[in-house]
């Protein structure tokens, strides 16, 4: 094998910690078994990484591109990388550059021409810094980058250097929030922003620069896509481009933009306004509007869920926790619950906890009511009261619990209700009493599935009223399902009618299983099929998804390159 001679006399690299830094430690045997120290390694070709045993042609494309960019060095030096080192390597940042799937926002500020050209110089600063200060707080709550500032437009990622399985719905409400508070803010001028949205497959470096100069370098389509799209909106619109649309689902209310012509862009593009979240009951549902994937490798959970069921319609109340990492499949196996119980008579009650409203009081509670009594965004106060007095009048409510609720919703009452002198302490308790005393109604009525969905976001109150639902549960015919992910400490553990179930990942012909049902009769070669497996690492929900970029992608070639820029999940 032949030596590439620039190399000769270069600082020792240490290739084991090379491949580990890119997730492929796995071949670290083979690489010693064989000798591949620094100096043969910029030869190796598909051919020899074959031989290596690097059977997934996804990790063959991740290690040659990473080769190439050992030959391209600058300074014609291995790069040193620091096997002390805990977690990123000091490799130069040239040399870490990845393909990835982001999500990529562009904000813009309206009319900062005409601004520049009314204030004082040192006005207009003090603008686009509230501006870019905006921006930069509203990102970081919702979990993007500020990667860039460009005089008064910021450009915004989703999904690097941190990828969540929800970086596109993340990017839509940052932009949606953000529309909303630059226009609150205290400035000399009102004003507005522009923000346009696509996701797409890009190549990402490493930071350079410092303080509000540090960038992270990207190249590919899909930041001048957004750019492009923020040009078409309207003042204080959200565009999203095609793409950003199909993951979204049905979790927003749409207009759809047709066709446009954009500058820079061969072909029209399909764009859309964002604007609202929409009321769908189940965010999961939301996400799968085509229909749900077969559930694969679940069946003891859902048998066990089933028995419970039934302890639950003869008055033994039942309390299930259902715990489980990101993607596991927890609201999947709530939706076969749902499904397997359609038939029967029951009272169903689904709340959904979110990140966005870990400190709004009762917030799973209030999303849950408002889509019980069917209350729309255009909807007349008269009208969201009317249809709340329906819904209470099913369950024999009060006058004063009318009134504790409608204040709980954040309702006015037009004098329908009568006004309760409480403390704010005595209005909390007496809120939680009233919606405890709602579900032991029900549950006189007919069985009662209650489902309590991501209790690792739930606002404290909400917990509370949980709580009591448990502690009152035990002669009730009612099932409380409670899923989480595994860093919740559910507090109801130890009860003897609180069963704990934590769900594992697939096993490797589970998730084989799970690509047979998806693919259908699509072709999918071992190759691509054997390193879906290993990415996915029996992550349901990556399986979904690295299947459907294959199916998507037009060659293997670019099916490898799909699967390789979604970030493995990690154990």
């Amino acid at each position: 094998m032949m030596r590439d001679t620039q190399y000769l006399g270069a600082p020792s690299m240490d290739v084991v910690v090379w491949l580990r830094s890119l997730g492929l430690g796995k071949y670290e045997a083979a690489f010693r078994e064989n000798e591949i120290d620094e100096t043969v390694l910029p030869s190796l070709t598909h051919e020899n990484l074959k031989e290596l045993g690097v059977t997934a042609l996804g990790h063959r494309l991740k290690l040659l591109d990473a080769i190439a960019a050992l030959r391209s060095d600058a300074g014609g030096k291995t790069p040193s990388v620091d096997a002390t080192a805990s977690s990123a390597p000091s490799v130069p940042a040239e040399d870490r550059a990845e393909r990835r799937q982001v999500t990529v926002m562009f904000s813009d500020l309206v009319g900062s021409t005409a601004l520049s050209a009314r204030m004082d110089p040192e006005d207009l600063r003090e603008v686009i810094s509230a501006y870019h200060k905006c921006v930069a707080e509203t990102v970081r709550r919702f979990g993007g980058l500020v990667a860039q500032y460009l005089g008064d437009g910021v450009l915004v990622y989703f999904g690097y250097p941190e990828a969540h399985e929800d970086d596109a719905e993340r990017a839509v409400r940052t932009g949606l929030e953000l529309a909303e508070a630059v226009s609150a803010l205290k400035t000399p001028a009102l004003l507005q922003t522009r923000i346009g949205i696509a996701t797409g497959l890009v190549v990402v470096g490493d930071l350079t620069g410092s303080g509000e100069a540090q960038e992270r370098r990207i190249v590919g389509e899909t930041p001048n896509l957004a750019a492009r799209l923020q040009g078409i909106a309207e003042p204080n619109t959200v565009v999203i481009a095609e793409a950003t649309r199909r993951l979204l689902g049905n979790l927003f209310e749409l207009k759809d933009l047709g066709a446009r012509d954009l500058k820079g862009v061969a072909e029209p593009v399909r764009a859309w306004v964002a604007l609202r979240a929409s009321t769908v009951e189940s965010r999961f549902e939301a996400l799968h509007p085509s229909g749900l994937t077969a559930l694969v490798g679940r069946e003891e959970e859902t048998e066990l869920l089933l028995r419970r069921w039934s302890q639950a319609m003869s008055g033994e109340g039942q309390v299930i926790l259902i715990s489980g990492e990101a993607g596991i499949g927890k609201s999947r196996l709530t939706a076969a619950l749902l499904e397997n119980l359609a038939p029967e008579p029951h009272t169903r009650l689904r709340y959904f906890c979110s990140p966005q409203h870990i400190d709004s009081a009762f917030s799973p509670i209030i999303g849950q009511m408002e889509r019980a009594a069917g209350l729309l965004h255009d909807d007349t106060l008269r009208q969201k009261l009317d249809k709340l007095d329906a819904l209470l009048t099913r369950t024999s409510t009060s006058i004063q619990d009318a009134a504790l609720i409608t204040e709980m919703l954040s309702l006015p009452n037009d004098g329908r209700y009568p006004t309760l002198e409480l403390t704010p302490q005595q209005r909390r308790q007496k809120t939680l009493e009233a919606l405890t005393a709602q579900m032991e109604t029900l549950s006189r009525q007919q069985p009662v599935l209650m489902i309590f969905e991501d209790a690792h976001w739930a606002d404290p109150t909400s917990l509370e009223a949980f709580g009591r639902v448990v502690d009152r549960i035990r002669t009730l015919k009612v099932l409380l399902l409670v899923t989480f992910r595994p860093e919740f400490d559910a507090p109801w553990v130890g009860r003897p009618y609180v069963t704990t179930r934590i769900i594992n990942r697939l096993a490797e012909h589970e998730a084989s299983a799970m690509i047979d049902r998806l693919v259908g009769n699509s072709p999918l070669s071992a190759s691509i099929r054997q390193d879906i497996i290993e990415r996915t690492d029996g992550i349901p929900l990556f399986v979904e998804e690295m299947t459907k970029a294959v199916l998507e992608a037009e060659s293997e070639t670019a099916a490898a390159r799909a699967i390789a820029a979604i970030p493995s999940m990690p154990r």
